[in-house]
């Protein structure tokens, strides 16, 4: 079995706890970063009802972005029906505003609930949606251990809100 080292995950996870200040204890970075102010600055994209929509700080693909239940919980069990089809509908959302956006030739969509799973954050159950192109594992992660994302966060981030507010104006999609 071949292993694989990702000390990122650790920088992934103590990223948060700098620029977002958690007021309780055992209160998640999501849950943290959906109570302050600032948007921006915490890269989130998009708020509904029962979720909202971030920016992956550490992405995997440019475009990388979570769907988080508002309700904090490790437990996918404990999200009621009304939660996981807004989780649904927000996935698609930001799946079409990705389209429109990026122009991804597909996508991962998922989650990794528990440690055992692989969940850098596994107190507070999320999905992740991936843009992916063809080709998109080349030299540079597989020999050189570095993922490269070609455009600033911030400039994605504005990119897909516009899509999102297009989306939800009745902009159209490529899929």
């Amino acid at each position: 079995m071949k292993r694989m080292w990702s000390p990122w995950r650790s920088a992934y996870i103590e990223s948060f706890k700098k620029p977002i200040k958690s007021s309780r204890k055992g209160e998640s970075i999501f849950t943290a970063a959906r109570k302050a102010k600032d948007d921006d600055e915490n890269f989130i994209l998009w708020r509904g009802k029962y979720c909202f929509m971030i920016m992956n700080l550490y992405p995997y693909n440019s475009g990388h972005l979570m769907i988080v239940p508002y309700k904090q919980t490790p437990d996918i069990h404990k999200l009621s029906e009304s939660v996981l089809r807004e989780v649904m509908k927000a996935s698609r959302l930001a799946m079409k505003a990705l389209d429109q956006v990026m122009k991804p030739q597909g996508f991962n969509f998922g989650a990794n609930i528990g440690r055992a799973s692989g969940a850098g954050v596994d107190n507070h159950v999320h999905f992740h949606v991936v843009p992916r192109w063809n080709g998109d594992t080349n030299f540079m992660p597989v020999l050189g251990e570095t993922k490269i994302i070609s455009e600033d966060m911030r400039q994605t981030m504005l990119k897909i809100r516009k899509a999102l507010t297009a989306s939800r104006r009745g902009g159209k999609s490529r899929r």
